[in-house]
């Protein structure tokens, strides 16, 4: 896998191989090495995890013991894809993504051609017309531009908890339970972060754990 981003201590590339090698490319190099463990989950618990309690859950579990959950502790790269993908198909939300970090994401360190997630200095810089450009609305546009003037708030929750990322998120006009969750799983690896109002779960997991095809 291969990851650009950046850190608190700038820039940087790593390179984490399904052998448990990495390397990394950059001034913030050190700081992804020294995340490289938890972006390949093994920071995830399963301390209160009972799948006894339901035989499907059982069989899962069974299936796949080394399941984890990683985590980026990045919140703005988690954040503002989220934010695209907000009352529109995963297609569009790719797209306008894709071109987002193309258009305004600069070269990564490192030996392959990646470009860098905006910083949030970026995405203030980027008036609303190019949004605009790339399929996306006024109204998600705004919200961007809300969280990366409190991006340093949201970057500083990752080591206070699940619990005061979601309350510094959800304070934010555009930003509910449902955007809180699907950042809160990435960036924190938060395993108890339910989608709510996410279009087809209720149905995926009710026909999963039930039978029914249609359910709240």
């Amino acid at each position: 896998m291969w990851r650009a981003t950046h850190t608190p201590d700038g820039p940087g590339t790593i390179h984490l191989r399904a052998d448990g090698d990495a390397e990394a490319w950059g001034p913030g190099a050190g700081w992804l090495l020294d995340r490289g463990p938890a972006m390949l989950g093994e920071l995830d618990s399963l301390d209160g995890f009972d799948p006894s309690r339901h035989p499907v859950v059982a069989r899962l579990a069974h299936q796949m013991p080394r399941m984890r959950l990683p985590r980026t502790e990045r919140v703005l790269d988690a954040l503002v894809p989220a934010i695209l993908e907000q009352k529109v198909t995963g297609k569009e939300a790719r797209r306008a993504w894709a071109g987002l970090v193309n258009l305004i994401g600069e070269p990564a360190p490192g030996p392959v051609p990646l470009r860098l997630t905006p910083p949030a200095s970026r995405l203030l810089e980027t008036p609303a017309y190019v949004f605009h450009q790339l399929g996306v609305e006024r109204k998600r546009a705004d919200t961007i531009h809300r969280c990366a003037r409190v991006a340093h708030r949201l970057e500083e929750a990752v080591g206070l908890g699940t619990d005061v990322l979601d309350q510094r998120l959800r304070s934010i006009p555009g930003v509910g339970v449902w955007t809180s969750a699907e950042v809160r799983l990435v960036a924190l690896g938060d395993a108890d972060a339910v989608s709510v109002g996410e279009y087809h779960l209720p149905h995926t997991v009710a026909f999963a754990l039930d039978g029914e095809a249609r359910a709240d």
